[in-house]
């Protein structure tokens, strides 16, 4: 049987097929996130939203405690100068126990829960962001949480003792021609005649981790074959598909043939990965052939809360750099910090950094506690603070000024302090590609978003509908909207009294209610206006995932801040003031996005990149060098056959 599969014709109804099937579509448990979208404001879902049990904070601290005195005796600047970290480091994060953070503790774990795991990510990633992306993608990500919620018994009791004692695991799922459209993934698992193995062939591409993994998941098409199962009645045929195998790193036929290097994150220990014939037993396949992508995703509703915990962190460096500067740098007789200008930039920085905070800090209580449905809270934590802590170390750099375009070797080595500004910008503009680039978190978020609309509109919604078809679909949709549409027009934020008990930030729940029904009405307007083309109105659905990420992040401060208030009064006055900065700031934006929904320059930027891209405009590209030009091709082949690199695998232990 061919060990290729063939992906070059994969149209696009395939490919939002094989997505859409992937989809957890049910919603069981409410979803704070997702009643925004339907202008459903329902406080009581996140306020007071849930706290660790006393004894696991009690051990959540303790943990914290070692391991911040641990990090105490890194030298990060080794590892930004040498792009590795070094194997002592490594091994002495194993025997802290990092490796099995989120593990349950009958498996040899620390048994934490996600907000301790996401407060130790925090500190780790403001040591060195390479030591976050090593653990969030060996935990989040990697063989632990698969295995955990989606293995056997067998399984479990194989791999996650494992892993817990520091073997570093890895999650192959991007290839060189296949990143968010998994439709066209071409690494093949052939399954043998007898149904013992299944033989893999393939490249994966930016496999973090993968150059010192011991163990990787990976994800590959099974093709569709005749199954030996037991059980299986003779000759039933399999649908194959996607399917996820844990993987010995080892196995022959595995080669690790580039170690990856990026504007950031130096350190970090991505590759290249071929397959030739790998032999990989059926017991290591997880779940079901074909649930590969679900498991996939299912991994990263969750997972995707490490990138928040670690925007937090970096939020908060960015305002401790930004408020002793401005308070040392003297400029026209005053510190800088007094001047307006830089004012505004520190005020934004500091309010950002609590709303920051308090997303990840809600969004991981709510997953804890697992009375809820966090997708759409997970997704829009991971969207909006990606965004949002780049734009803090963008504007530290400012503020630092020609110090911080500078590099923390250069300032140290002529006196000064080694403030590493650049290396944080450089360090966080992959959190706005990885798990998830912005735009495809704006539809994955907005698919979330109008399903409710999707599932009235029926066959309105269709693009192959029939006028007939169409004119039952309207009838059907319009006892949905009938009953809908009404409780859009009024709610507790027309009431001056609502959310009082909020104090000054009552204002400010009253707004998200509001805005909340507005949103749903224009999501609405969208609908009727676009019907089946509103899925390429790309722009459009942008804005409104990014309005409800708005309202969202100001929830989220108002909640802890009165949480706060009432453990402590005195913090709480300043985390009140944080939350009011944050909330006045962020109404200005969901006004600027509410007002772009209609009007825009979307049509005319569509009309220009078309024109551009058929050539029209190559003239504009003339007296220029593209010192690129013949070095290679855009996109490697990965053509399955025998590895003819040196293997750049390594072991750390």
């Amino acid at each position: 049987m061919s060990t290729r599969v063939d992906n070059s014709t994969v149209t696009a109804a395939q490919a939002r097929a094989v997505a859409e099937d992937a989809r957890e579509s049910t919603w069981t448990r409410p979803s704070f996130a997702k009643g925004l979208y339907l202008g459903h404001f329902d406080l009581s879902l996140i306020h007071p939203h849930p706290e660790p049990a006393p004894f696991d904070a009690e051990r959540g601290e303790a943990f914290l405690a070692e391991l911040r005195a641990y990090c105490e005796t890194i030298d990060s600047a080794r590892i930004e100068r040498d792009a590795l970290i070094p194997d002592e480091y490594l091994a002495g994060l194993a025997t802290l126990g990092v490796f099995g953070m989120k593990i349950p503790r009958e498996y040899g774990g620390l048994g934490l829960t996600l907000t301790y795991y996401g407060r130790a990510l925090e500190l780790l990633g403001t040591v060195h962001p390479a030591f976050g992306a090593l653990v969030s993608a060996h935990q989040s990500i990697g063989v632990p949480e698969p295995v955990k919620v989606f293995g056997t018994e067998e399984q479990k009791r194989a791999y996650l003792p494992r892993c817990a004692a520091g073997a570093v695991t890895a999650f192959l799922l991007t290839e060189p021609d296949v990143g968010s459209d998994p439709a066209r993934m071409a690494c093949a698992a052939v399954p043998s005649g007898d149904g013992t193995e299944y033989v893999l062939d393939g490249v994966k591409l930016w496999t973090t981790n993968g150059v010192i993994a011991e163990l990787v998941v990976v994800m590959a098409v099974v093709p569709p074959h005749e199954a030996s199962e037991a059980g299986a009645a003779a000759g039933q045929s399999a649908k194959g598909g996607i399917t996820a195998f844990v993987v010995e790193a080892n196995t022959a036929g595995i080669t690790v043939e580039n170690r990856n290097s990026f504007m950031g994150l130096r350190g970090i220990e991505n590759g290249v990965t071929r397959f030739h014939q790998v032999r990989v037993p059926a017991a290591n396949r997880l779940g079901r052939e074909g649930q590969g992508l679900k498991i996939a995703l299912t991994t990263l509703n969750t997972g995707r809360l490490s990138i928040p915990a670690m925007c937090a962190g970096a939020g908060k460096w960015s305002l401790k750099i930004a408020r002793e500067w401005s308070n040392a740098r003297t400029q026209w007789g005053k510190p800088v910090g007094q001047h307006e200008a830089v004012g505004k930039k520190i005020a934004f920085i500091a309010a950002t950094t609590f709303a920051l905070e308090s997303v990840f800090e809600l969004s991981a209580a709510l997953a804890d506690a697992g009375m809820k449905d966090v997708r759409i809270e997970a997704a829009l934590a991971k969207l909006w603070s990606s965004e949002m802590s780049y734009r803090c170390a963008d504007e530290l750099v400012q503020i630092r000024g020609g110090r911080g375009y500078e590099t923390a070797a250069s300032l140290a080595a002529r006196g000064e302090r080694a403030v590493p500004a650049e290396q944080m910008l450089r360090d966080l503009r992959i959190n706005r590609i990885f798990e998830g680039s912005t735009e495809i978190m704006h539809l994955l978020i907005a698919r979330e978003a109008v399903d409710a609309h999707l599932s009235a509109a029926g066959d309105l919604a269709s693009a192959t509908a029939t006028l007939a078809e169409k004119g039952r679909a309207a009838v059907a949709a319009s006892g949905f909207y009938a009953k809908w549409l009404p409780q859009l027009a009024v709610g507790k934020g027309q009431d001056p009294r609502a959310y009082n008990e909020f104090g000054p930030l009552a204002k400010h729940l009253r707004f998200v209610e509001r805005e909340s029904r507005r949103l749903a009405r224009q999501t609405f307007y969208g609908m009727g206006r676009w019907q089946a083309k509103l899925e390429y109105k790309q722009a459009f659905l942008g804005r409104i995932v990014d309005i409800g990420a708005e309202l969202f992040a100001m929830a989220a401060c108002c909640s802890r801040a009165e949480m706060i208030r009432i453990e402590d009064p005195n913090k709480g006055r300043h985390a009140i003031e944080l939350a009011d900065a944050f909330c006045g700031q962020s109404r200005l934006r969901t006004a600027e996005l509410f007002a772009a929904l209609w009007n825009n320059t979307d049509d005319d930027d569509a009309t220009l990149a078309a024109a551009v891209l058929a050539g029209d405009n190559g003239w504009l590209e003339e007296g220029i060098i593209d010192v690129s030009e013949g070095t290679g091709p855009w996109i490697a082949d990965a053509t399955p056959g025998p590895s003819t690199k040196e293997n750049q695998h390594r072991r750390y232990r």
